[in-house]
């Protein structure tokens, strides 16, 4: 990067237990959250049992990925990205009138906003992702905020207002939060602290890897094995 550094050109995803590397899989993303169906999928297919559940942190927390654990009936121990925030809810800026302060009335179908206007559904827009994963979001309006007092605050002084609502992540969101929640969800969130981190940091510190010597994913892939399976013997014999 010409400033001492360097540029990544693999994303390592790996699986551990105990600290030791279950499996690992390859990829050419800048980003986590498209790792996960894949590595999961080549952990099924190497070792032939599919985990009870998963532990990760916020950087795996979409749709899609929810989506896939519960069809594939994988318990999602899963962070989002807002969970650190729901946890400290005086932290929560209530200025601005942010969709999750909107109340969703399921019967109904409508969406009740902080001053306690209806706003009425008024279609589905849906987004494909990179991956062809599609999302849909429901579209909620109101006509009245010309008389709210806090228009300026809520709408920037337009007279109608329009949220999204994605009701099928809120859902998967919220199964997520409560189960992240429960004393086995704090368990685990402690022990992916501890399980997945140090086995990194051996790696990288302990053992001074930091660059791969080989070029090309197909190399790579073999690289990382040696590396998997030298670090599996280590703690193995300590």
């Amino acid at each position: 990067m010409k400033n001492g550094q360097l540029k990544p050109a693999y994303n390592v995803q790996i699986s551990t237990n105990n600290q030791l590397i279950a499996s690992y899989s390859i990829h050419q993303k800048t980003t986590d959250i498209t790792t996960l169906k894949t590595h999961l999928s080549q952990h099924i297919k190497a070792l032939g049992v599919k985990p009870t559940s998963v532990t990760t942190d916020a950087g795996y927390g979409s749709e899609e990925n929810y989506q896939w654990l519960e069809e594939e009936g994988i318990t999602a121990y899963v962070k989002d990205r807002d969970f650190d925030k729901k946890q400290h809810k005086a932290s929560q800026n209530k200025k601005f009138y942010k969709t999750d302060q909107f109340i969703y009335e399921d019967q109904t179908d409508k969406v009740i906003c902080p001053q306690g206007h209806s706003m009425k559904n008024i279609g589905i827009r849906q987004r494909i992702t990179a991956t062809g994963f599609k999302h849909d979001f429901t579209r909620y309006r109101t006509t009245k905020c010309g008389s709210c007092p806090l228009q300026g605050q809520c709408n920037n002084g337009y007279h109608t207002k329009t949220i999204e609502l994605n009701h099928n992540l809120n859902r998967l969101r919220t199964r997520a939060f409560k189960r992240l929640n429960t004393k086995k969800g704090i368990q685990k969130r402690k022990q992916r602290c501890y399980d997945v981190e140090p086995v990194f940091a051996a790696i990288k510190h302990n053992h001074h890897f930091k660059r791969f010597m080989l070029r090309g994913i197909e190399k790579i892939h073999i690289e990382t094995g040696l590396l998997a399976l030298a670090h599996n013997l280590r703690k193995k014999a300590a």
